[in-house]
């Protein structure tokens, strides 16, 4: 039987863009957990990776929706109860710059639009990132810890070329405006860099890493764990609002060493002092809202299938 603090119409839901990493990975544990799944997906070509999935495709319906394209969208979401978005740059434009913030905007404005417009919808759990929360030019001076009541500062991420904070944050400001506008039931989820098996030293996150580092608010994610929690949050019917999403602080110089490995694993490694390998930075940001929501998640049973 559902959770018991599940309580949507149906247990159809669509995820929106279900081509890249978090995409696909959401499609597949939704399916095992007994939920029929609209995968919508911008290039026809991504069909064919569904076929690798390790569980059940007959709840499975591959769809092709353009976030620029509202109509494809509307189709998406037809008899769908919930909905899981994350933005996946266009294939011809997948590096983050001025012109991407716009693209992002116009995207989430188009996909909130859509589900105002979905009688069917219930609930809808839009991807963020931290650096929504960041970056601000009195950073350093706050001296509560970063949560979700924080927002990086528009004109900040601009003067530094913060595109992808700029981007996520712009985006999800007009998520929540439309949200709130339209009466749709809204939950965002600002997750830290996602580990995923794709991450490069190329991923927009890493843009002022080193600062992130410095003010011990460099957090990640692993990509099960932020899947975990997006399902988490939508079958609760008590989750609201902005959750920081977060496994992993990056905060010693160890763990410095291992990403940067990582990311550029033929680059030298360098010898470093004791001091220097011994220095924490103290942790300046916060998930308790999310860890509280999060506890008993790994209790809850199955949708019927």
């Amino acid at each position: 039987m559902a959770p018991a603090s599940f309580h949507h119409i149906t247990n159809t839901v669509c995820v929106m863009d279900a081509s890249g990493s978090l995409g696909f990975s959401l499609v597949e544990r939704l399916l095992q957990r007994g939920y029929t799944v609209h995968a919508a997906v911008q290039n026809h070509d991504c069909e064919l990776q569904f076929g690798g999935l390790s569980c059940d495709k007959k709840k499975l319906k591959v769809l092709y929706a353009d976030p620029f394209d509202y109509k494809s969208i509307i189709d998406a979401l037809r008899g769908c109860c919930g909905v899981f978005y994350n933005f996946e740059p266009p294939q011809d434009q997948s590096s983050y710059d001025e012109f991407m913030t716009e693209v992002e905007v116009r995207a989430a404005h188009n996909v909130l639009e859509a589900c105002a417009q979905t009688e069917t919808i219930d609930k809808v759990v839009f991807t963020s990132s931290a650096t929504a929360v960041i970056w601000r030019d009195d950073r350093k001076s706050v001296t509560a810890d970063f949560d979700e009541r924080h927002w990086s500062d528009i004109n900040f991420c601009r003067k530094f070329k913060l595109w992808h904070a700029l981007s996520k944050t712009l985006a999800e400001k007009t998520a929540w405006a439309l949200a709130m506008d339209r009466g749709v039931n809204m939950v965002s989820v600002n997750a830290g860099m996602v580990m995923s098996p794709h991450l490069s030293i190329k991923n927009p996150y890493l843009k002022g890493a080193a600062e992130m580092y410095e003010d011990g608010v460099f957090v990640t994610v692993g990509l099960n764990f932020l899947v975990d929690a997006q399902i988490c949050i939508y079958e609760d019917v008590s989750s609201y609002g902005r959750y920081l999403c977060f496994n992993h602080v990056v905060n010693h110089h160890e763990d410095a060493v291992k990403l940067a490995s990582m990311l550029t694993p033929s680059a030298p490694s360098h010898p470093q002092s004791f001091d220097q390998d011994m220095r924490i930075i103290q942790q300046r940001i916060s998930s308790k809202k999310f860890n509280k929501l999060m506890v008993d998640f790994e209790s809850r049973p199955q949708l019927e299938n």
